[in-house]
């Protein structure tokens, strides 16, 4: 858990973070999260996560930090985690007393302890079921912006539902990580954001409202548990009373409503039509400001968290920095330096010599081992070192680009 507070410079006024592992050992995690027996289910226990916002904001007080400065507060969450308020949580939230720790208040509130997140793969059923039951994948990806994904909220809510019913019945809200977090800060349950409601395969990316269809597939009473979705930059109202009282926050210090990290991501970086960023991860993530998407069954068009009337493009490459590491040791005797050499020595093009390399099944397409492919399109064995590490780079962003054409992003000239 991060914090960072800038004026209206942008100048960084104070940064801090709580390590999950580190300084909350007593929940036992590992990166944060737990992975359960099935290697699939991965979770991550919800009190860690106040707790955790009950250990930054003391230690920003003892530091001397002044809350009665702040205007506003917003903040982004991992996509797709997703938080279970068991009924009558609201009073409990709304009443906190300022005299203890929120985790102490919150301790009773949540019908699932263990949150789902993003790295859970266990709901391959319900993902075909949400295909089915709307007409296909591509009908899904077409309403939603992507088709049934096993880390998405529906398809978790689905699980949960047809595993637990009695769970989900006494579950009054349902909140992603990032309207979890607002929550907490308002006092009441923050609605959901376009932009981070659009990983959820529940909402209509273009009338910006959920799915009926995508939501019967899921659960019954689902919409009321929901709430009602909000531009991503909406103020959503005043520092909850808890905050004034404990911290000392103005009273009218605003909450803007908070998104997913991949919509913040392209706001951070002041992304505008027309231009992309990658980031070369372990996973190669690109994003982009798109105008008119095409939904297509790889990639995620999102809602775009700075013009409502936008959208964001979404794609995700499993092979990415592993990949390039790999080659670099072969080729390069695991040096960039001689990696960059090598690269600079070749020409743009690789004079038609082009490669594939997927170590690991890749998600986009959904592909695996190394495929060179010499300038008469011949497949070939191997390359030499330096046509190696010219392939692999040109291959990995020319499949970026033509990923992204696919979904609607057009090369301005």
């Amino acid at each position: 858990l991060k914090v960072i507070a800038i004026d209206e410079q942008l100048r960084v006024i104070y940064e801090d973070n709580v390590h999950f592992d580190k300084d909350l050992p007593e929940f036992k995690t590992q990166g944060g999260v737990y992975i359960h027996s099935d290697r699939l289910t991965v979770t991550s226990p919800v009190l860690m996560w106040v707790k955790a916002l009950d250990m930054i904001l003391e230690k920003m007080k003892s530091s001397g930090f002044n809350f009665s400065q702040v205007r506003a507060l917003s903040g982004a969450g991992q996509q797709h985690g997703s938080v279970y308020w068991k009924k009558g949580s609201i009073q409990i939230l709304k009443n906190a007393s300022s005299e203890l720790p929120l985790h102490q208040s919150l301790k009773g509130c949540f019908s699932v302890s263990s949150s789902p997140i993003w790295m859970d793969s266990s709901t391959t059923s319900q993902c075909r079921a949400l295909e089915k039951a709307v007409g296909g994948a591509q009908h899904l990806a077409s309403v939603t912006g992507s088709r049934a994904y096993e880390r998405f909220t529906g398809n978790q809510i689905a699980k949960i539902y047809s595993q637990n019913p009695e769970v989900y019945k006494q579950t009054e809200r349902i909140s992603l990580v990032s309207s979890f977090a607002a929550s907490l800060f308002l006092g009441t349950y923050a609605p959901i954001d376009f932009s981070d409601g659009s990983g959820m395969n529940l909402l209509q990316i273009w009338e910006k409202a959920w799915s009926k269809s995508c939501l019967d597939a899921c659960a019954p009473g689902l919409e009321e548990r929901l709430g009602c979705p909000v531009p991503s930059h909406s103020v959503l109202g005043p520092i909850s009373s808890y905050y004034s009282q404990r911290y000392g926050f103005s009273p009218d210090c605003k909450i803007v409503a908070f998104t997913g990290d991949n919509p913040a991501s392209l706001a951070g970086m002041r992304l505008q039509e027309g231009d992309i960023a990658i980031s070369l991860g372990t996973s190669d993530t690109l994003f982009l400001w798109i105008q008119e998407p095409t939904p297509a069954l790889e990639g995620h068009i999102l809602c775009n968290p700075v013009d409502s009337q936008t959208y964001m493009a979404l794609l995700c490459f499993k092979n990415g920095s592993l990949m390039r590491e790999r080659i670099r040791d072969e080729c390069a005797s695991g040096s960039w330096d001689e990696f960059s050499k090598a690269l600079s020595s070749t020409v743009a093009g690789n004079n038609g010599n082009l490669g594939f390399y997927f170590d690991v099944m890749e998600i986009t397409p959904e592909a695996v081992g190394i495929h060179r492919f010499n300038r008469d399109n011949q497949k070939v064995s191997s390359f030499p070192k330096e046509v190696e590490i010219r392939a692999l780079i040109e291959g990995q962003f020319m499949a970026k680009r033509i990923h992204a054409e696919k979904l609607g992003y057009k090369v301005c000239k």
